[in-house]
């Protein structure tokens, strides 16, 4: 056991991995760890974890202009949010100061399944 900021954590928690495990990201680029932050600001509305370490975000690219591409999933095809949740993504990621513009694309393929989920979600939710 630990004590982080007054709080008695489990070490098997503090080192679990809250990176998803097959995101496509410039690692090392500076604005990154914002937009990361941004997108652990975004919640399924469905799934009590947030859309990062989910596993829903993709790829996120990154130009010399600060401009920002994210392709992202849902959990289904269906998921009754497919229509506003890019707009959310593009705003939260939007808020990160000195980006350019940021585009948010949806796709289907791959599909996504509960691997993609980083250990701390696999945790929230139950699942080890």
């Amino acid at each position: 056991m630990s004590n982080i900021d007054g709080a008695v954590v489990d070490d098997t928690v503090r080192d679990m991995e809250a990176e998803p495990p097959s995101i496509e990201a410039p690692i090392g680029h500076p604005k990154l760890p914002g937009i990361v932050e941004a997108l652990k600001g975004v919640f399924d509305p469905e799934i009590p974890v947030n859309i990062y370490e989910l596993g829903l975000i993709y790829k996120i690219e990154i130009d010399e202009a600060e401009n920002v591409a994210i392709k992202m999933t849902l959990t289904a095809p269906g998921c009754p949010v497919a229509g506003e949740m890019p707009d959310q993504v593009r705003d939260a990621v939007s808020a990160v100061e000195g980006l350019g513009d940021v585009d948010v694309e949806l796709v289907w393929e791959p599909g996504w399944n509960p691997g993609l989920m980083a250990e701390t979600a696999k945790l929230q939710l139950g699942m080890f």
